[in-house]
């Protein structure tokens, strides 16, 4: 198992990968007030970026080499509140040249117990070697 260093854009927006392995990567974010949307929950655009350096982690480690993002969807299923997000992507068919990734973002609950489910999303990737 590694653990990469937040470097540049992740470490600007508080991202940091926890652990990647064997095509699983889980990225944290500590959600404070500058993560906030006017309406007091965490801006989608804050998620977004997680569950995208969270996949592009899981890729990276699969394949070992430097993932880019080709399309990506998410589905916002419920506000996200301030304080401890996690991300949790795998990747779920590596090709040649194409690589489908799976990840969702929760919160709540220590040890994982009564989390919430607060995105998902899937998206491919393609590969720079």
């Amino acid at each position: 198992m590694t653990t990469p260093t937040p470097a540049g854009f992740t470490e600007l927006v508080d991202l940091q990968v926890l652990a990647t392995h064997d095509g699983e990567a889980q990225v944290e974010l500590w959600a404070s007030d500058r993560h906030l949307n006017p309406h007091g929950s965490v801006h989608g655009g804050a998620l977004a970026t997680m569950l995208d350096v969270a996949m592009g982690a899981a890729v990276a480690d699969a394949k070992q080499e430097a993932p880019v993002t080709v399309d990506m969807t998410v589905t916002y299923l419920e506000p996200a509140q301030p304080g401890r997000l996690l991300a949790v992507a795998n990747v779920r068919r590596a090709g040649s040249r194409i690589t489908i990734v799976e990840a969702e973002i929760s919160q709540g609950g220590a040890n994982g117990s009564d989390r919430s489910f607060v995105a998902h999303a899937v998206a491919t990737f393609t590969t720079l070697g």
